[in-house]
């Protein structure tokens, strides 16, 4: 009897704690990206062509290395998307192809995605995230977020 009164508080404290740290991991703020250093700096023509000529080595190139590979692409504004919930996606890439970059913007800096305009030349640094190949001709996607503008020209 005495080992079930010790047993009972000890499976609850174990409890709380695991309750505890999982609530602290789940709300854990995401770093923006405004003063970290870029690992790459490649063009948008350029990322995409590393993963239409090889997905698998251009994966281990920028996912394989560490959580976050963080890139800095140049290149022209395709198209400007705000979704329903006001968030922005700048879409990077030439006009000669259908492949693109598609940046999702962090919230404080959707007013800097908002002045972009389509064809202007700009630099965005973000995560990749991964690569969206698509078979049927309509262009291939490389996927980066918490995107932050860096210059815009």
């Amino acid at each position: 009897m005495k080992k079930k009164r010790i047993l009972l508080p000890a499976v609850l404290i174990l409890i709380a704690a695991a309750v505890f740290v999982g609530y602290k991991i789940y709300n854990k703020p995401v770093k923006s990206l405004t003063s970290s250093t870029a690992d790459l700096k490649i063009t948008a023509t350029d990322l995409i062509k590393k993963f239409e000529t090889n997905e698998a080595v251009a994966n281990k190139e920028f996912l394989g290395k560490k959580t976050d590979f963080i890139i800095t692409v140049s290149g022209a504004v395709k198209e400007i998307i705000k979704d329903e919930r006001g968030a922005y996606t700048v879409v990077l890439g030439g006009n000669s192809t259908r492949s693109s970059v598609r940046c999702s913007i962090d919230s404080l800096h959707n007013q800097q995605a908002a002045s972009l305009k389509t064809g202007s030349n700009v630099s965005i640094k973000g995560a990749i995230t991964g690569f969206m190949m698509n078979d049927l001709g309509i262009g291939s996607d490389v996927v980066l977020n918490r995107c932050v503008i860096e210059v815009k020209n």
